[in-house]
């Protein structure tokens, strides 16, 4: 049996399969409390103890591995404590994808552990998209470079949306919109990602529930002259987005601000649509045509007046298939381990 474990900052979910991937059992739960995090995970894991020795592989959603870990790769205690460094440039997930792994080695000690990255759908992006335009000693010291999220959200609906139109995959120019809390757009031309919107951390891009987005960096200079890193991480992706715009952390908390007048709700949520449009446009300048557009995410796939927003207007895409696919990342990541 495949047990993928998908562990987020406020959630955590795992899905087991059979080798075959035929779907055995799944479970989801909310965190409320982060300082139980470990806690609430172990008690969970444990409810699958009566599978304890069917159980091969253990498969975790890692967030970001840096440029060293894109592939999908075997856990060992050596390889657990290099994942832990690059915590800082996924903070609002790494963490507890590390809690993950270490709770599974100690209800699964027989398992094999494997870890698949968010990143690694990204690994072949052009220089042209990757490179910042900073000073070459910087990029090299520091590892600056554009390596984008979601990858295992988007390479699965690419994939769903080309069986569901009849299409080839690799004969396809594709746009994927994954719409929740975090949120991010890929351009796909043929099987290969060609762009996306996040960057070196998930921060870049679209603006997002808590997290700002693209921003002009001169502002984060003068912000770095009265706050500390802490405290300017904390603004950028805890504070900042749509809650800083509406003091709202949810999407359906917004829609029901609007309804109420609420001017901010409605100004935060423009933004956001606006943002949205902007890329996919950039997105069909890079591809030249698209053949398909994807929306997925809690956001994407459940708010249809979203979608219609974001659709209004765009009158490129009048020759574009739309779908709406519901993402299944455990699924994708159960597959990838099966080719490692």
């Amino acid at each position: 049996m495949i047990l993928v474990i998908n562990c987020g900052s406020q959630s955590i979910k795992y899905k087991l399969f059979e080798k075959d991937l035929q779907l055995i059992k799944e479970g989801r739960i909310m965190v409320g409390n982060k300082k139980e995090y470990a806690k609430v995970l172990e008690n969970e894991l444990k409810k699958l103890a009566s599978f304890k020795d069917e159980i091969g592989k253990v498969c975790h959603r890692f967030v970001c591995g840096g440029e060293k870990f894109r592939a999908p790769i075997k856990i060992n205690k050596k390889i657990l404590k290099e994942l832990e460094k690059y915590s800082k440039l996924a903070p609002l997930h790494n963490p507890y994808n590390v809690l993950g792994i270490k709770a599974s080695l100690k209800i699964f000690p027989k398992a094999k552990e494997i870890a698949v990255f968010d990143t690694g759908f990204f690994e072949n992006l052009p220089a042209r998209t990757t490179v910042y335009p900073l000073p070459e000693q910087l990029r090299k010291k520091y590892g600056f470079k554009r390596f984008g999220f979601h990858g295992i959200s988007h390479e699965y609906v690419a994939k769903e949306g080309a069986k569901k139109i009849g299409r080839f995959f690799k004969k396809l120019n594709i746009i994927t919109c994954h719409l929740g809390g975090g949120a991010s757009i890929t351009a796909i031309k043929s099987g290969r990602a060609m762009d996306t919107s996040m960057g070196f951390t998930p921060l870049e891009g679209l603006v997002m529930m808590t997290r700002s987005g693209d921003i002009d960096p001169g502002i984060l200079l003068l912000l770095g002259e009265e706050f500390s890193f802490q405290k300017l991480n904390e603004i950028l992706n805890n504070l900042s987005g749509i809650k800083g715009i509406s003091g709202f952390s949810e999407m359906k908390d917004v829609l029901k601000a609007i309804k109420k007048r609420d001017k901010n709700a409605k100004l935060a949520l423009d933004i956001f649509v606006y943002r949205i449009q902007k890329y996919i446009g950039s997105y069909f300048a890079v591809l030249g045509k698209c053949d398909l557009l994807v929306f997925t995410g809690a956001i994407g796939e459940g708010s249809q007046k979203i979608r219609r927003m974001i659709l209004r207007g765009l009158t490129i895409l009048k020759n574009t298939k739309i779908l709406v696919i519901k993402t299944d990342e455990e699924l994708m990541i159960a597959k990838k381990s099966k080719k490692l």
